[in-house]
């Protein structure tokens, strides 16, 4: 099997760039059982958030999963009504002990609510105890980056936002990059509902690999120097997602996919959101 691909954070702190998203996938076995298999895959990423409600079924995951602790790079998230109660560092320890962990790898402030600025002083206190082996934030623009680094000696290690092919958000990444801040992409395949990996200009490239459209697009992100984050709950979609490192898209390639672009956002705006 080909090695996978994995990025080294503005803190040293070493990420696969493959994870496997659990973004709307129920609590209970559908997520244990994804997560089961994106491990026994070899995926070494996870991705979730208070807000998914399946932080247990993660742990449980991981857990019955038989694969170390410290082998696997999880992820979790500040929720907005924590962020605007000053919640912090509370709502990080109801998560730990949901997702049964002593630590997690990254933990993200979800979104820029109101209060996102205290926040950012909670997870350092989160960070400097060794709690977060890294911390974040999702879903901020430039603007909220500027005032961020502006007003802290810490830096993000990561900003984490819409990208795909028809929303690349390439000039974000560009300045996250520019400031030392990896980018993580969710919704990467177009997002629920949306019709990306039905284009046609994806097939022809994929054909030439005998690779899907899913898999040329994830290979897209990776080309371009992002964590991607694709979500499945179907065991050979999700095999099948983790199966991007034994090719490389041309510059030809690169450019095709680039060309799909519309510049509309699937989700919300993170600068009009309303939840």
């Amino acid at each position: 099997m080909a090695i996978q691909s994995t990025i080294t954070l503005n803190n040293g702190t070493v990420i696969p760039q493959v994870g496997l998203g659990v973004f709307q996938t129920p609590d209970g076995a559908t997520t244990v059982d994804a997560v089961t298999v994106a491990l026994e895959a070899g995926y070494r990423h996870i991705d979730t958030a208070m807000i998914y409600g399946n932080e247990t079924s993660v742990g449980e995951g991981l857990r019955r999963s038989g694969v170390p602790r410290g082998d696997v790079f999880v992820t979790t998230k500040l929720w907005n009504d924590d962020i605007r109660a000053h919640r912090g560092q509370a709502a990080f320890e109801e998560s730990l002990e949901r997702l049964g962990l002593d630590y997690v790898d990254l933990y993200l402030i979800h979104w820029p609510a109101d209060g996102w600025q205290q926040a950012w002083d909670d997870l350092q206190a989160i960070y400097a105890a060794g709690r977060a082996k890294a911390i974040g934030v999702s879903n901020f623009q430039r603007h909220h980056l500027e005032e961020l680094l502006a007003n802290s000696d810490v830096r993000p290690a990561v900003d984490q936002i819409e990208s795909s092919p028809q929303f690349a958000n390439q000039e974000l990444i560009d300045f996250a990059h520019a400031q030392g801040i990896d980018v993580e992409a969710w919704s990467p395949l177009g997002g629920t509902g949306g019709n990306l990996l039905s284009d046609p200009r994806l097939a022809a490239i994929g054909a030439k690999y005998g690779k899907s459209p899913a898999q040329v697009v994830i290979r897209w992100h990776i080309q371009r120097g992002v964590i991607v984050l694709p979500k499945s709950t179907h065991a050979e979609r999700i095999r099948q997602n983790f199966d991007v490192f034994d090719f490389n898209l041309t510059g030809e390639d690169m450019a095709a996919v680039n060309a799909i672009n519309t510049g509309r956002r699937n989700g919300a705006d993170p600068d009009t959101f309303d939840f």
